[in-house]
C-alpha cells in the first residue's frame, strides 16, 4: 500500500493535470483554472460578487467591497455550465436595479475571466460598469499616478482631489476607446499586472460615444485600486445608450509583463450559447477609400446605428476594412483626426464584403477660400493651444497649468491662446493680426470648438463689429475640462463680417462665451477651441 507520503506527492503531481475544476460550497463557487500560477477565483452564490481573486499565491480582491457590476448587483442567480476546455458563470439579475445577464467564462490553464454582460434595461444608476476592487496594486499603466488619489484634498465635487501639489481624479485615466485597448493596476515592481484588456471591436459595439468617447479606467483611492471597465455612462455622452450583449471583454492577471490585446482569441465565446451574442456567421464587411481628408491626421472611420458602433484607422492613402460588423444598415462616418467630415449610409450583410468609399463633404474641408488666419487644425482637438498638453491629466486650476489669461495673443501663435474659454475666468480673449490693406469683400470668421458646457457658446467682435449671438448649443449633461474631457458634439460657429470692417494695419477678434447659465471659475459656461478661422 503507498505511503501517505506517496499519496500526497502524487495529489500534488495530479492536480495540474486534472486542469480546471470548481468547488460548490453553500454560499460560493471557487473556480481554480489549473493555472501555472495558481489562478482561483471565488464567487457568491446570492450576488455574483467576486470575493477572492488569488493569484501566485497573493489575496488580490479587496476583503471589505467586492468586485462586481455597478455596485453590486443585490441579488442574482448565479450558476455555471462547462463546455469543452470553459466553465461559463451565468449570473441573472432581476429586481429594481438590474435586468441583466452577467457572464464570467474560465478558460482551462489560464489567469484570465472572460466577460460578456447582456442587459434587457440600462441599471437604474444610469450607468453601466464593472469594477474590481485590488489590493497590493498601487502603480498604474499606462498613465501612472494621475488617478492616484489616496491622501488628497477634494477640490471638486467629491472626484478631483489635490495630492501634494499636483490635481488627482480617476477621470484623467481616460483613453479615448479607438486607442483604449489594455490598462492596468501593477505592483510597484511591476512583476504583477491586473488589467482589462478589449480583445477586439465587440468589446465596445454596444457601447456609446463613438471611437473618440474615453471614460474612468483606473483609481487608487488608498484601500484598493479600482480597475474598472465602463460599458456606458453619462460622462460627456452625446450618444443614446445601447443594450444588448456588451463584451466580451477580459481582466487578466499576467507577470509577463502588459498583455497584448491581440493575443487574446476570443471567437471560442461563437460557440457558447450566451444569449444576445452574435457570432461570426451574422457579420459582414466593409472596406473602401477615404479620400478629402489630410494624410497629416489620423483617418478614421466609423460606423454606427441605433443597435451597435464600431470603427477603424484608415491607412494614409485612405484605404480601410471595417471589424466584422453585425448585419444591418449603418450610419459610416470619416472623420480628420476627430473632426468629423462626411456621413453616408451602408448595408452590411452577413458574409458579405462590401465597398463603401466615404469623401470628406464637410465645407471646413472642401470649401475654396483666401485665409487671412488659421488657428489650430480642423482636427476636434485643443491640440495646439495653450494648457491643451495637460488638459487630460490636471484640472485646470494645477500649479502646472499656464495662466489662463495670457493678454491679446497674436493669430500667429495659437500656441498662447487658451484652449478653453471660461465666462469666469478668461472671458474676452483678444486675437491680434495686421493687414497690409483693408479687405474690400465681406468675410467669415469661423470658431470650431470640440465641447460646450453649462450652454456656453463663443460670441465673437472684430474690430467694431459684433457678430450676433449664436442660439444654444445641444446640451451635453456632463462636467467637461474639469474632468479631463475635451469632446462633445463639435459645433462650429460662423460669422459674417460685413464688408469694409477689415482694415489695412492692426485688426482686433474679441471671442467671449455666453451663456444663460452661471457657474463659479473652472465650472463656469465654457468652450474648448477646435479651430479659428477668418477667411475670405
Amino acid at each position: 500500500m503507498p505511503s501517505v507520503k506517496l499519496l500526497a506527492a502524487l495529489s500534488a503531481w495530479i492536480v495540474p493535470i486534472l486542469g480546471i475544476s470548481v468547488n460548490t460550497a453553500d454560499s460560493s463557487y471557487t473556480v481554480d483554472t489549473g493555472n501555472s500560477n495558481g489562478f482561483k477565483a471565488t464567487i457568491s452564490r446570492s450576488s455574483c460578487d467576486i470575493t477572492s481573486l488569488y493569484f501566485h499565491g497573493t489575496e488580490y480582491q479587496y476583503g471589505s467591497t467586492f468586485s462586481h457590476i455597478g455596485s453590486g448587483l443585490g441579488s442574482a442567480t448565479v450558476s455555471y455550465t462547462t463546455s469543452g476546455d470553459y466553465v461559463i458563470f451565468q449570473c441573472v439579475a432581476d429586481n429594481d436595479n438590474f435586468d441583466l445577464t452577467h457572464y464570467m467564462v474560465f478558460a482551462d490553464a489560464s489567469s484570465s475571466i472572460y466577460m460578456g454582460t447582456h442587459t434587457n434595461a440600462e441599471p437604474a444608476v444610469g450607468e453601466l460598469r464593472y469594477i474590481f476592487r485590488l489590493t497590493g496594486l498601487t502603480e498604474a499603466y499606462p498613465n501612472g499616478n494621475v488617478s492616484y488619489t489616496a491622501g488628497g484634498t477634494s477640490i471638486e465635487a467629491s472626484d478631483v482631489f489635490l495630492v501634494g501639489d499636483e490635481s488627482r481624479s480617476k477621470f484623467y485615466s481616460s483613453e479615448r476607446f479607438i486607442d483604449d485597448d489594455v490598462y492596468c493596476a501593477t505592483t510597484t515592481d511591476a512583476s504583477v499586472h491586473a488589467c482589462f484588456v478589449r480583445p477586439n471591436s465587440h468589446a465596445t459595439e454596444k457601447s456609446s460615444g463613438g471611437p473618440f468617447f474615453r471614460d474612468i479606467n483606473l483609481n487608487f483611492g488608498g484601500d484598493y485600486h479600482s480597475v474598472t471597465y465602463y460599458m456606458n455612462s453619462n460622462h460627456a455622452q452625446t450618444e443614446s445608450y445601447r443594450q444588448g450583449f456588451h463584451g466580451p471583454y477580459v481582466f487578466a492577471f499576467t507577470r509577463s509583463g502588459v498583455p497584448k490585446a491581440r493575443e487574446y482569441d476570443v471567437s471560442f465565446f461563437d460557440d457558447l450559447g450566451l444569449t444576445g451574442y452574435v457570432g461570426a456567421s451574422g457579420r459582414g464587411f466593409v472596406t473602401g477609400t477615404a479620400s478629402g481628408v489630410s494624410s497629416d491626421f489620423p483617418i478614421v472611420v466609423h460606423w454606427y446605428n441605433d443597435d451597435y458602433q464600431a470603427w477603424t484607422y484608415a491607412s494614409s492613402s485612405g484605404s480601410f476594412s471595417s471589424p466584422a460588423l453585425v448585419a444591418g444598415t449603418y450610419t459610416q462616418a470619416l472623420y480628420q483626426g476627430e473632426f468629423l467630415a462626411a456621413t453616408a449610409t451602408v448595408d452590411v450583410t452577413a458574409g458579405t464584403t462590401t465597398t463603401a468609399d466615404i469623401a470628406a463633404a464637410n465645407a471646413a474641408l472642401t470649401d475654396t477660400r483666401t485665409t487671412v488666419f488659421l488657428m489650430g487644425d480642423y482636427d476636434g482637438q485643443p491640440t495646439g493651444f495653450l494648457n491643451a498638453d495637460k488638459q487630460l491629466r490636471m484640472h485646470p486650476s494645477d500649479s502646472r497649468m499656464s495662466d489662463w489669461n495670457p493678454g491679446t495673443v497674436a493669430s500667429t501663435d495659437p500656441s498662447a491662446l487658451p484652449m478653453a474659454i471660461f465666462t469666469n475666468v478668461n472671458n474676452g480673449q483678444v486675437i491680434s493680426f495686421s493687414l497690409g490693406s483693408a479687405i474690400d469683400s465681406e468675410a467669415t470668421l469661423r470658431i470650431a470648438t470640440t465641447l460646450s458646457y453649462a450652454g456656453g457658446r463663443p460670441q465673437a467682435s472684430v474690430n467694431g463689429y459684433a457678430c450676433a449671438a449664436p442660439s444654444a448649443p445641444t446640451k451635453v449633461d456632463s462636467r467637461g475640462v474639469t474632468r479631463g474631457a475635451y469632446r462633445g458634439r463639435g459645433e462650429v460657429y460662423d460669422c459674417t463680417i460685413p464688408s469694409g470692417t477689415l482694415t489695412g494695419g492692426d485688426n482686433t477678434v474679441t471671442i467671449n462665451v455666453i451663456s444663460g447659465s452661471s457657474g463659479d471659475a473652472y465650472l463656469s459656461p465654457n468652450v474648448i477651441l477646435d479651430a479659428i478661422e477668418l477667411f475670405y
